[in-house]
């Protein structure tokens, strides 16, 4: 059973930072991707950066990218997301996933399968 375990989110102020953490277990892809999602509400889920576990290919959404950085701990199966010059318009539920092979949300022609519970981020003017 695959299991993503998020760690990370909280609260602060326009400009500042944040760090989220995304580690899977049960995953029996050798290869595979975990990505970051946010959903603000009203609004619908959206794709923000994506990283190949096993090497150095990333994805990052336009509205991100040269703000947020993902790093890797190859032996723990985790990626990491710095989280940099935060703006109130990123504030919303950020959700880990997983890609799979069964049906899912596909992003830059990634199908994501599994999912964590979602972690708050919330940048206050």
């Amino acid at each position: 059973q695959v299991q993503l375990l998020e760690s990370g989110g909280g609260s602060v102020e326009v400009g500042g930072s944040l760090k989220l953490s995304c580690t899977a277990s049960g995953v029996t892809e050798k290869n595979y991707y975990i990505g970051w999602f946010r959903q603000a509400p009203g609004k619908e889920r959206e794709g923000v950066a994506a990283g190949f576990v096993n090497g150095d290919v990333t994805y990052y959404a336009a509205a991100v990218r040269g703000r947020f950085a993902i790093s890797r701990d190859y032996d723990k199966a985790t990626l990491h997301l710095q989280m940099n010059s935060l703006k109130p318009e990123d504030t919303a539920t950020y959700y880990c996933a997983a890609s799979g092979p069964r049906l899912g949300m596909m992003w830059n022609g990634i199908t994501f399968t599994y999912w964590g519970q979602g972690t708050q981020v919330t940048v206050s003017s």
